[in-house]
């Protein structure tokens, strides 16, 4: 077999056509535009974290409060003939119960009462006394054995349907046209979220209005989802979120505690907390769907893609599964396009978005197939991707991308991690130890939302509060909105009183989507500009220029004709004389374009063809999201999704007990995640470049970006590395050594 044929000489090409795509040369902002923003910035709030001062759910206490528990049920489906709370309404402490479900349960973990007492060991004990009469039904917990005829119904309507379907072009026309077509299927396992802070809701009652301090990442979906379940006014729920110790998407909204927390503390007329255990994380909040996802797909000889087909079942629980399809359609220039996708329903619980949902799972399977198709027509898996590079979205009705820095990923990525370096034909590396670079590419969303309302509340005596409904996951939302003001009225961040995290505050999205940034950011960007305007408009007249002769920087505001000319920040604001409000808003997006961050990363791994340990070396992650707010708080985000990523590529699996229907990997001993030790050398990279119609930042957001392509780029590497596609994760030692026997099979 030949090497493969690569035109990589000085990554001449990508430097070349990065130049061509305006992007060779990055700009993080125009010369003194900012001092701050862009920079690496330590977090304004890391002394309260780290020194055990910041509120989080889990610590509050509040005078009176009761501890709640759920009574869960223990078939995976069964009709609830009768509840009766009595007898722990009798257990000395308890002081209220309440029923959260009559009829059919479908999982096991499906909440059927509470109750609350003075300590949670007297409610813990009291939910045990609660009598169900059950009768029990027939369950499935698999997703092959669900789709099996005569398999248990899970709902009232079949356990296979259709989710999603696509077409672009024909594919048998596309077919017809390539030089080489395969086929190839990828899995996916159930990944459970595991935050450091399982979840946990405060509830109490003042006044008739219901507040609620909640771990969420959608205090606003929270309160709407409250109001529509207890049939009252939004207007009469507040719901607060000062810290949270992680979410990933299992938090961006309403949980069943959550309600019962406030049906307790309405039926007792006391605050009531519930804390989910680790446990009832596992069962009860949600996790990343399964997939399995056939691609088969073709190109011509020099690479160009002619056709691909997907066809996807995911695994859902209760709930329906995830689209995967979304990489495949948008990111790779290919005429014809066919999805099918079907949702497989069992007796599990509901699934629930975790950090790009079907991003993952598609990045996954499209990836590594382009890494098998590039290994079968002799060519480099980066030339195969450069030779698709759209220019445009083509999923998205054709439109162009309002920025793209993909090309310079692929350059500064492939730079450093010695692209040069990886076998030429996988596999090629003889002895125990095998070693191998992969790589794999990204694409997202991240533009905001607009209509994101944030105010900038100026007092006479100079100090400033910046006031949002945002919250922060813990990504650094405070910071980066203390930066972006600090720098636009010329101020330190410390200056700035950061307000957040309540619904009787601004509107704002969901911390969810990578939105968070590109939407609070250019909200009080425009509040601060707004600001900015009346006080130079005070200044010109106390400095007899023009307006627009006034800068602003260090904490003074000077005739930028005679620097010497200036007044400080403390003498203007003195003149609004009551304190005055700015409101800020993210504005529209500009029609005509697709708004989609970029990514690419690199991996380089040793297999132990013994063993079939995998052990991931090194990891380069290129990004492009615009213009980077924070560069440490951006790192400490890439770090962070690679972390996580590696975590449920080698190790994460639910595991489900077919006959009993229960989950046997409810802690994390038997759900094993990632320890340091596991955790290799980690470069990001950012292609930090502006994007000039996203907002008036320039920047979109991080926080999906850096979990989509690990898994595959390190899968490439073990194919790199082998010569054969483990094609599932987790890549366990079984499932390596399972497929080295299978290549060992091969005639």
């Amino acid at each position: 077999m030949k090497a493969p044929k690569t035109e990589l000489d000085g990554f001449a090409y990508l430097e070349q056509a990065a130049k061509q795509e305006g992007q060779a040369e990055a700009v993080s902002a125009a010369p003194g535009e900012f001092r701050y923003v862009g920079q690496k910035i330590t977090r304004v709030d890391g002394r309260l974290i780290v020194t055990g001062k910041a509120p989080y759910t889990h610590d509050l206490h509040f005078e009176g409060m009761l501890y709640g528990k759920i009574l869960r049920s223990p078939h995976a489906a069964a009709e609830v003939v009768s509840v009766d709370l009595s007898p722990a309404l009798r257990l000395p402490g308890v002081m209220a119960a309440v029923k959260l479900t009559s009829g059919r349960v479908r999982y096991i973990g499906e909440p059927i009462a509470a109750v609350a007492a003075v300590d949670e060991a007297t409610a813990a004990a009291a939910a045990q006394l609660i009598q169900v009469e059950y009768k029990v039904l027939p369950f499935v917990v698999s997703e092959k054995k669900a789709m099996e005829d005569g398999a248990p119904q899970v709902l009232d309507s079949p356990n296979v349907q259709k989710l999603f379907e696509y077409t672009r072009g024909n594919i048998k026309e596309g077919e017809a046209q390539a030089d080489m077509v395969i086929e190839r299927t990828y899995h996916t396992s159930i990944e459970v979220h595991h935050p450091a802070e399982t979840h946990a809701s405060i509830a109490y009652w003042k006044d008739g209005r219901l507040n609620v301090w909640d771990s969420t990442q959608a205090i606003f979906s929270v309160r709407d989802q409250l109001a529509r379940v207890l049939n009252i006014p939004a207007s009469q729920v507040r719901v607060i979120k000062k810290y949270m110790g992680g979410g990933f998407g299992s938090k961006l909204g309403l949980n069943d505690h959550t309600v019962a927390a406030a049906l307790l503390a309405k039926e007792a007329q006391r605050p009531v907390k519930i804390v989910l255990s680790r446990r009832e994380n596992a069962y009860c909040v949600g996790n990343r769907p399964s997939a399995l996802i056939t691609i088969r797909g073709g190109a011509k000889k020099d690479g160009t893609l002619t056709f691909l087909h997907l066809k996807n079942y995911t695994g859902g629980g209760v709930g329906r599964g995830d689209r995967c399809s979304e990489p495949l359609i948008d990111i790779y220039r290919c005429p014809h396009v066919l999805v099918e996708e079907y949702s497989v329903f069992t007796n599990t619980c509901a699934s629930r978005p975790t950090r790009a949902p079907g991003h993952v799972q598609g990045t996954f399977a499209l990836e590594s197939f382009l890494e098998e198709l590039a290994a079968a027509l002799n060519l480099d898996p980066l030339e195969l991707r450069r030779k698709n590079y759209s220019e445009k979205n083509l999923g998205d009705t054709g439109l162009p991308y309002s920025s793209k820095g993909l090309l310079e990923c692929y350059r500064l990525g492939a730079e450093a991690i010695g692209w040069s370096r990886r076998n030429q034909t996988p596999g090629q590396t003889k002895g125990k130890i095998r070693r191998g670079i992969g790589m794999a590419t990204q694409i997202w969303w991240g533009a905001g939302v607009p209509g994101t309302i944030a105010d900038l509340k100026v007092y006479p005596d100079g100090a400033i509060e910046a006031i949002c409904g945002t919250q922060d996951l813990g990504g650094g939302t405070r910071t980066y909105i203390a930066t972006i003001i600090a720098d636009t009225l010329g101020l330190e961040p410390q200056d700035i009183t950061i307000r957040i995290g309540d619904t009787d505050f601004p509107w704002a999205p969901s911390s969810g989507g990578s939105q968070t940034t590109p939407s609070v950011g250019p909200a009080f960007r425009d509040a601060a500009l707004k600001a900015a305007a009346r006080l130079k408009a005070i200044a010109a007249k106390k400095l007899n220029c023009p307006p627009e002769n006034v800068e602003i920087g260090e904490h003074r505001l000077f005739d930028k004709a005679k620097p010497e000319n200036s007044i400080s920040f403390g003498e203007v604001v003195r003149e609004l004389r009551r304190v005055t409000v700015f409101h800020g808003e993210r504005s529209d997006l500009p029609a005509g374009f697709a708004y989609n961050s970029f990514g690419a990363h690199f991996a380089e791994v040793e297999v132990d063809i013994e063993t079939g340990k995998v052990r991931v070396v090194k990891v380069v992650a290129a990004h492009e999201v615009g213009r980077v707010v924070n560069r440490l708080t951006a790192e400490s985000q890439v770090v962070g999704g690679v972390a996580q990523g590696l975590s449920a590529s080698l190790f994460e699996q639910r595991l489900m007990d077919d006959n009993e229907g229960r989950c046997v990997t409810t802690n994390l001993v038997d759900y094993k995640i990632a320890a340091f030790s596991d955790i290799p050398e980690i470069i990001p990279i950012f292609v930090d470049s502006p994007d000039p119609r996203v907002n008036n930042l320039g920047s979109k957001g991080l926080g999906e970006p850096p979990r989509i392509p690990i898994a595959a780029a390190v899968a490439n590497a073990v194919y790199n590395a082998l010569g054969t596609h483990p094609r599932q994760i987790p890549m366990t030692p079984e499932i390596i050594l399972s497929t080295l026997k299978a290549k060992e099979a091969e005639p």
